[in-house]
């Protein structure tokens, strides 16, 4: 319902405003831009890094685990009723470390990720303002699911915007 009132919003401002000027609308794939620019593989390869180095860590934690499991089972007829509940104890204390490590480990890099693609969406969407304004566009969608049923290729800025934002951030980063 949202939708549908908004395109009409959208409808009756291009057919007050094409009274005056000519219409230019166009539209982006953020999610491309993002994924396609330089900055965002940067980004992507950062997180895999990440999560590679995190997972050594997380491997090793659940070796040790199997280990005990299988000590557990070995020396189950051989040991006492009191040995046997320790090894169990601490077999669960290690089963829930493995766990809060594997969830912090997530959360860290969900969050890390987040951090990325906010601060890369942010200076897209700056760029496809800039964009707008010294082409004198009408107005630029971003092209979600459900968002833009057609429009012709010839109006998508996608390659534009990430070509742009790669030179910009090229430029930037030669003047740190």
């Amino acid at each position: 319902m949202r939708k549908i009132l908004f395109f009409t919003i959208v409808l009756s401002f291009f057919a007050f405003y094409a009274h005056g000027a000519e219409l230019k609308i166009a539209y982006v794939d953020l999610n491309k831009a993002l994924n396609e620019s330089q900055q965002g593989k940067e980004a992507i390869k950062v997180l895999e890094d990440m999560v590679k180095s995190k997972q050594v860590f997380i491997d090793k934690k659940g070796e040790e685990i199997k280990k005990l499991e299988g000590e557990m089972e070995k020396q189950a007829s051989i040991l006492t009723p009191e040995s046997i509940k320790e090894t169990q104890n601490e077999h669960e204390k290690m089963l829930r470390e493995y766990q809060r490590m594997v969830q912090d480990n997530q959360a860290e890099i969900q969050k890390k990720q987040s951090e990325f693609m906010q601060k890369i969406i942010s200076d897209l969407r700056n760029l496809i303002i800039n964009i707008g304004e010294e082409e004198k566009y009408t107005a630029i969608f971003e092209i979600v699911e459900g968002g833009i049923l057609y429009m012709p290729k010839a109006s998508d800025l996608t390659e534009k915007v990430i070509l742009k934002f790669n030179e910009t951030n090229k430029s930037a980063g030669t003047k740190k």
